[in-house]
């Protein structure tokens, strides 16, 4: 899936950012695990505390207090602030609660929202994994990847 977004991307000149929290760097690690991603990378902010989703991605203290950190309202801020700090043209964002703690009754262990921004729109998603932290990391990863390989095909 990376050289296909890798090769679409660079066909369209597409310029791609993330902004990441419970995946902790692992789409962008993703993202550049190939040569020439230097060509369609511009950035990942992991902004892991919600001090940082603030202070660097422009989420507003009123959608923490909210929504809190695991919704799609943050998801959508932090989608819009990468794009913004990083110039990209299309910015994935994720969300989530990958345990073994954290969770709630209305948040499980497991939830993870995501937002993909373009100029023209954001989109997000809520997703339920299942598993291991390393598991729901896992499969946040893949989900993002898959988002921005649809999103670069439009």
């Amino acid at each position: 899936m990376i050289s296909e977004i890798l090769k679409t991307a660079g066909e369209k000149k597409l310029k791609i950012a993330c902004a990441e929290s419970c995946t902790g760097g692992l789409v962008g690690a993703a993202l550049t695990e190939l040569p020439g991603s230097s060509e369609i990378f511009n950035g990942s902010a992991v902004t892991y505390s919600n001090e940082a989703k603030k202070n660097i991605l422009g989420v507003k203290e009123d959608t923490l207090k909210i929504f809190g950190a695991v919704s799609e309202q943050c998801a959508l801020e932090m989608a819009q602030g990468a794009l913004k700090i990083y110039d990209a043209d299309i910015a994935v964002s994720v969300t989530g609660i990958a345990g073994p703690d954290g969770g709630s009754e209305l948040k499980p262990v497991g939830t993870v929202c995501f937002g993909v921004a373009s100029k023209n729109e954001v989109k997000t998603f809520t997703e339920k994994f299942s598993g291991s932290r390393s598991d729901i990391r896992g499969e946040a990863v893949n989900f993002a990847l898959k988002k921005i390989l649809e999103e670069i095909r439009n």
